[in-house]
C-alpha cells in the first residue's frame, strides 16, 4: 500500500520507514527538518520512497501528498525529553495542535475525496502521566486523571481528534502509544536549551543518550535526575517499528488503540548501572548522585501489553542489554563527532 508518513526524518520514523519499505510498501515522507536539521537516511534513494521537505501545517501541501495514499501515519510533532515539557510548555501544545489539526484536515478530505482508508496517530505513553493503575491498560486512559504536562495533555488531545474525526466523518483510525523508544539516530535537537548536569551538558533528548554521553565523558559520580527509582519500559526502535507496521496493516487494528512496549520494567538507576558496566566494565566502581528532578518527572509508567499481543500477535522482545550493545557504541561515536 501507499503510506504517507509525517515527520519521516525523525528518530522513530528512521526505523519505521525502513520497516515499511522492507515489507513492500510505498512510502511518501514529509519533514521540515526542524528538530535535527537536514539529515541523511539510509532509505533516501529507495525506489519506493518519495521525500518532500515541507511543513505538515500546510494543509494544501498535505492534500497533494495524501491524495492517492491508502493510509497516513501522523508522527510529526515537537517532541523531546523532559526538559521540553518545561522550556517549551506553550509551544509544544500550540504547535502540536496545529500539526495535528492539519493532518486530520487533510486525512478527512482524502477519506471523502480520494482513496484514504485510515489514519494512524502516534500518541505517547505520557497520556498515562497521572495514572495510578498499573499495569495501565488502553482503556485506563479515559479513567485516570488527565496528564499534568502540556505535552501529555496534547498527546491525549490527538486521541480525541481521532475520536472526533471518526464520529463526525467516519474516518477510521488507530491510536499507537510507544513507550520509551531507544535506538540509534537520536541526536541533540536544534532547539535544546543549555542545561548542566554535574560537569556535563545534558543531551536533552531522552535518558539513555544523556546517561551514555555523561559516562563517556568521564563523569564520576554519575548524575541522575531524581532518585533513580523512576520505572520505565525501554523499547527497541526496531521492535516499535514492527508494531507500528502491524497497526497499519492489520484489519484488527481499525478503530483501536495499542500500547506498544516491552513488558519489562527497569528503574533509571538500574539502567544507569548497566550503561556504566557496558562502558567501564569492572574497571571503575559505579557511583551516582541525584540531581533535583524536573517538575513533570513521572515516577512510574508500566503498560499492559496484552491487547497488542492478542489482536496483532505483537511482542517487543529485544532485551535492554541487546539494545545497549547497539546504542552505546553509536552514542559514543556521536560524542566523539560532536553530534551529542
Amino acid at each position: 500500500m501507499r503510506i504517507l508518513v509525517t515527520g519521516s526524518a525523525g528518530f522513530i520514523c528512521g526505523y519505521l520507514v525502513e520497516e515499511l519499505l522492507a515489507h513492500g510498501h510505498e512510502v511518501v515522507g514529509i519533514d521540515n527538518y526542524s528538530k535535527y536539521g537536514k539529515v541523511e537516511k539510509s532509505y533516501d534513494r529507495h525506489p519506493r520512497y518519495t521525500f518532500v521537505e515541507g511543513d505538515v501545517k500546510d494543509v494544501a501541501l498535505m492534500r497533494r501528498l495524501i491524495d492517492g495514499c491508502d493510509q497516513v501515519l501522523g508522527a510529526a510533532a515537537m517532541i523531546g525529553g523532559i526538559s521540553y515539557f518545561h522550556e517549551l510548555a506553550y509551544d509544544l501544545l500550540a504547535e502540536n495542535e496545529r500539526i495535528t489539526a492539519a493532518t486530520f484536515d487533510a486525512a478527512i478530505w482524502a477519506y471523502r475525496n480520494s482513496r484514504l482508508r485510515k489514519i494512524n496517530i502516534l500518541s505517547s505513553s505520557m497520556v498515562f502521566e497521572s495514572s495510578d493503575r498499573f499495569p495501565s491498560r488502553e482503556e485506563d486512559v479515559r479513567k485516570c486523571p488527565p496528564p499534568l504536562s502540556t505535552y501529555g495533555f496534547q498527546k491525549l488531545a490527538c486521541e480525541y481528534f481521532a475520536q472526533g474525526a471518526f464520529e463526525q466523518y467516519g474516518l477510521p483510525f488507530t491510536v499507537i502509544r510507544p513507550f520509551n523508544c531507544v535506538g540509534i539516530g537520536e541526536k541533540r535537537a536544534l532547539c535544546d536549551a543549555e542545561v548542566v548536569s554535574g560537569n556535563v551538558r545534558l543531551a536533552l533528548s531522552h535518558v539513555v543518550p544523556d546517561l551514555v554521553q555523561k559516562v563517556v565523558k568521564g563523569q564520576d559520580p554519575l548524575h541522575i535526575l531524581g532518585s533513580g527509582g523512576q520505572i520505565r519500559h525501554y523499547t527497541y526502535g526496531g521492535d516499535l517499528a514492527r508494531g507500528i507496521r502491524l497497526c497499519i496493516e492489520r484489519p484488527e487494528a481499525v478503530n483501536e488503540d495499542f500500547n506498544l512496549s516491552t513488558p519489562v520494567s527497569t528503574s533509571v538507576l538500574d539502567l544507569a548501572e548497566r550503561i556504566w558496566r557496558k562502558i567501564h566494565g569492572g574497571a571503575k566502581p559505579f557511583r551516582h548522585t541525584s540531581d533535583t528532578p524536573f517538575k513533570y518527572d513521572v515516577q512510574k509508567r508500566v503498560p499492559d501489553v496484552d491487547k497488542a499481543r492478542r489482536l496483532l500477535g505483537y511482542t517487543a522482545d529485544t532485551s535492554l542489554d541487546a539494545i545497549l550493545d547497539e546504542v552505546v557504541p553509536w552514542i559514543t561515536e556521536q560524542v566523539r563527532l560532536g553530534g551529542i
